[in-house]
């Protein structure tokens, strides 16, 4: 259990700060499925892929003082900012939590938009069916988005750029 915060608190970290709650989420549901070691379970909700086990870790995370999160009014909406404090650095000191190339993935990911990684995680999310498929599906579950084909095509050599990144070797 404790490893899974101290992940999470590895990702705040490496990422600097992450703006808005679906980002937050789009982003390790993206590293999992890049094969890192992200334990959350997701399923599919409003806004792609959910995990409320991720939800209530950040909670606790914050309740601790290891993450701080910021409640901005943004126009009609509510806007969340998330950054990892120094009381969550000094104890994320206390362990190994470098996991090859992750780094990297995140900071790639976090230099993204939430509509587009939100368009990401869909494309993974449904990563088991033929490309023809996930793109009638997005169409469908994601038609208030009203995703063109070329945001679509991009989304696919996004993914492959980084599972690129995440094993350079292969």
């Amino acid at each position: 259990m404790l490893n899974d915060h101290v992940r999470l608190m590895g990702a705040l970290a490496a990422s600097g700060e992450i703006i808005g709650r679906k980002k937050l989420q789009k982003m390790i549901y993206i590293s999992k499925k890049l094969d890192f070691p992200f334990q959350e379970r997701f399923q599919f909700h409003f806004y792609g892929p959910y995990s409320e086990e991720l939800t209530l870790r950040v909670e606790e995370l914050t309740n601790l003082g290891f993450i701080e999160e910021v409640k901005e009014k943004k126009g009609g909406y509510f806007q969340y900012r998330y950054t990892i404090t120094d009381s969550g650095k000094e104890f994320l000191s206390m362990y190994e939590t470098k996991v090859p190339h992750l780094d990297e993935c995140l900071v790639n990911m976090n230099e993204q938009n939430s509509r587009f990684l939100e368009l990401v995680s869909t494309v993974l999310y449904f990563d088991n069916l033929p490309q023809q498929e996930v793109i009638e599906k997005i169409r469908t579950v994601k038609a208030k988005q009203n995703y063109s084909a070329a945001e679509i095509d991009e989304a696919y050599k996004y993914i492959e750029s980084l599972k690129k990144i995440a094993k350079p070797q292969e």
